[in-house]
């Protein structure tokens, strides 16, 4: 059995576990400096990779310079500036009312489908942009029905907006300089590389901002809940979605990243009981058919970068 075949299923199971991080786990460690959120998780995943270099090591001197800019692209984009952005959006909506952060993560497939065209040269077939329509159109009903989107919870809201558009473009940005990033080198050292060098830029950026100094309000609850994100939501997430990554287009893997927004809405009906009208579970079903409609489609890249 050839599990390359599955790269896409791959790829959803691991924004599955961003949305579970979302929703269950990082509301646990609002009392934190986001920047110093960011930092610790970063942190943490690369000291438990660190043994991976080891064998690594060889591989990292065949790196090109473009290699090396892609990786720092994925640190910025994904680890540092994305993560920061999403975690600042929820923490201004006190993780309650998640529709406008939701729905501005769901542009993510813009931008990174945007980026492919121009740095990847992807070829796109019509067809693709049907699913991606459909996949967009379905991921909106499916958070707000026949609504217009609720935009009078105050300042905070509109604060909530911006972060989660400028966290859909960077992971839309992520995708495409991951694509790029494990060209030459395979998933495992590619993790540890992203998580390296982000940790390196967020601790730039917490000595800047003076945010160290918070280390020592981290609970012991806050610090098991940083090494739960580390095993599951954060390495083994990233871990997943490089093995996915590495064997399909980033233009599939940006669709496939849309089960993060699905797998939020199911948790905030299971544990808030915000119950989607059937308007809403027609979204569901249509951001779930182009998810695996879009994941079949062949994809050729014109021009190896």
């Amino acid at each position: 059995m050839n599990i390359n075949k599955f790269a896409p299923i791959f790829v959803i199971v691991a924004a599955a576990l961003w949305g579970v991080d979302g929703i269950i786990l990082r509301p646990s460690l609002y009392s934190l400096p986001v920047a110093l959120v960011v930092f610790i998780e970063s942190s943490i995943v690369a000291l438990i990779l660190s043994p991976l270099l080891i064998k690594q090591v060889p591989k990292l001197k065949l790196l090109s310079t473009k290699d090396w800019l892609a990786f720092g692209g994925v640190a910025l984009f994904g680890g540092a500036i994305g993560t920061m952005a999403i975690t600042k959006a929820l923490f201004y909506v006190d993780f309650v009312n998640l529709s406008i952060v939701i729905l501005i993560q769901k542009l993510q497939p813009l931008f990174a489908i945007l980026l492919a065209a121009v740095i990847l040269k992807e070829k796109l077939p019509k067809i693709f942009f049907l699913w991606t329509g459909i996949a967009i159109a379905g991921a909106y009903l499916m958070t707000f029905g026949t609504k217009m989107p609720n935009v009078s919870a105050g300042d905070k809201t509109v604060y909530a907006a911006l972060f989660a558009l400028v966290a859909a473009a960077s992971f839309g940005s992520s995708t495409v300089f991951s694509k790029r990033a494990l060209k030459n080198v395979g998933f495992e050292l590619g993790t540890y590389l992203r998580f390296t060098i982000s940790s390196l830029i967020m601790l730039v950026i917490v000595l800047s901002l003076g945010d160290i100094s918070s280390l020592s309000e981290v609970t012991t609850t806050q610090a098991l809940i940083f090494l739960l994100i580390a095993f599951t939501t954060g390495g083994l997430a990233i871990f997943l979605y490089y093995f996915g990554l590495k064997n399909i287009t980033a233009s599939v893997a940006t669709i496939c990243e849309l089960a993060f927004p699905l797998t939020a809405v199911v948790l905030e009906y299971i544990l808030r009981g915000h119950i989607l009208d059937i308007v809403q579970w027609i979204g569901v079903a249509m951001l779930i058919f182009s998810i695996l409609k879009v994941s079949g489609i062949k994809i050729l890249n014109s021009k190896n970068l």
